[in-house]
Parts: structure tokens; sequence; C-alpha cells
């Protein structure tokens, strides 16, 4: 397991396990002095630089989606596949903005009468591909096959 992927729970762990292996071979060694070595051992600076990286990793979500991949799912109730062109986190939120252009334009009208083709739409979604946004029949706007 990388440092990238270690919680501070595991980090303080391997400390702990550390300073009792310290103590049973004869050298005492305190706690912060444990947590200073698993930091040294993991090649960075100190401890807090460690536990401010841990966190920054641990805190992070899952993307919903990936700059130039390709997804698919329903748009205004209509199935689609198209490339992401953007995705942005919104400022301390857990929702993102999101560019798609469509592989085929999708017909946003569901009348008769008339069409209306978009092919490139932005959206507001959240950590799971679904737009908080709804129709009037409650249906979401966007929704990202998983």
């Amino acid at each position: 397991m990388t440092m990238a992927h270690l919680t501070i729970d595991e980090l303080k762990s391997q400390a702990k396990r550390l300073r009792t292996a310290m103590s049973a071979a004869g050298t005492p060694l305190t706690h912060s002095g444990a947590l200073e070595l698993v930091a040294k051992s993991h090649g960075v600076r100190d401890w807090n630089t460690m536990a401010a990286l841990a966190a920054r990793t641990d805190n992070q979500p899952e993307l919903p989606a990936v700059v130039g991949g390709t997804v698919s799912g329903e748009y205004l109730g209509q199935r689609f596949t198209g490339k992401v062109l953007s995705l942005t986190r919104l400022s301390q939120s857990t929702f993102y903005k999101i560019t798609l252009h469509f592989d085929q334009p999708v017909d946003v009208v569901t009348f008769e009468s008339f069409s209306a083709f978009r092919q490139r739409v932005t959206a507001t979604i959240d950590g799971k591909g679904v737009s908080p946004r709804q129709t009037s029949n409650g249906r979401p706007h966007l929704v990202l096959d998983t």
C-alpha cells in the first residue's frame, strides 16, 4: 500500500506498532517520535506534512466521470452516448459542472409537433453522476450510467 492510499488511522497504527517494537527491543520511543519516524519512512519531511497529505487523499471523492472519457446515460429522458469535454468540482461542495458532447444529437422536446436537438450540454451533477435539477415529472435532467 503506497502512502497516497493510507489513512490517518493506518499511519497512526504503524506508529503504534513501531513504538511497541522499539520498546520490546529496549529502545523506548515516544508516540510523537514514532509518528515522525513513520513520516520519514514514507519519504515525508515530518508528521504534520504526512497528516496533511493523508487527510487530503482521504477526503477526495471518486469522480463521476473523466475528462476525455466516454459516457452514456439519459439527458431529459433520452438515451445518449458521448464524450466528457470538461468536469469541474464546484467549490467546497459535492457537485460538479460537466460539459458533454453527444455522439448523436438528442431531441429534448417531447411534443410531436416540433423538435429541439442538443449535442453539447452543460449540467450540474453529484458524485454519482445524477443531476439535482429535475424535470416537472421529477426525473433528473442528467443521469450518467455507472
